[in-house]
């Protein structure tokens, strides 16, 4: 079972803060084989969403990505840093990070789509949520990536 938590930079905890660089190091920087600057001044204009999963002993972080807030990346609030832990993966916890994120997204920031800047190979991922493609592909620290949207929903 995975809890979400939401959580404003200001109000992340010192060992939080710890586990969501670790874990984003993890991945964007080790495992995709990417030297980049991965921690920026976004994570200060951001929401986090973290998917924690309950132990015996202890718990970890599983998912993990920030909404960043309209106006400061994108005129629209933008999703990024999406990321499921590498044994987590197949459980379909990376669904359920997303949906969560766009529920939230929606409820924080009704009057507004969603924009992201994705990796190219999960356009089709994205896609399944909604989102269309709306640039070419362009390179972001060697990976491909394209820009995505997803509309508003209809009321």
């Amino acid at each position: 079972m995975i809890k979400w938590q939401w959580v404003l930079f200001e109000d992340l905890s010192v060992d939080i803060l710890f586990e969501i660089m670790k874990i984003r190091q993890e991945v964007f920087v080790v495992e995709q084989n990417c030297a980049y600057q991965d921690t920026d001044d976004l994570d200060r204009v951001s929401w986090h969403l973290v998917g924690w999963r309950e132990g015996r002993a202890d718990r970890e972080i599983v998912a993990y990505l920030r909404v960043v807030f309209p106006g400061k990346k994108y005129t629209e609030p933008s999703i990024g840093r999406v990321l499921t832990q590498h044994s987590a993966r197949g459980q379909g916890i990376g669904k359920a990070l997303l949906a969560e994120a766009i529920r939230y997204t929606f409820i924080l920031y009704p009057d507004t789509h969603i924009r992201i800047s994705a990796q190219r190979y999960l356009e089709i991922f994205y896609g399944s949520f909604g989102f269309k493609t709306i640039s070419e592909p362009y390179d972001e620290d060697g990976i491909p990536h394209i820009e995505m949207i997803l509309h508003i929903p209809s009321q």
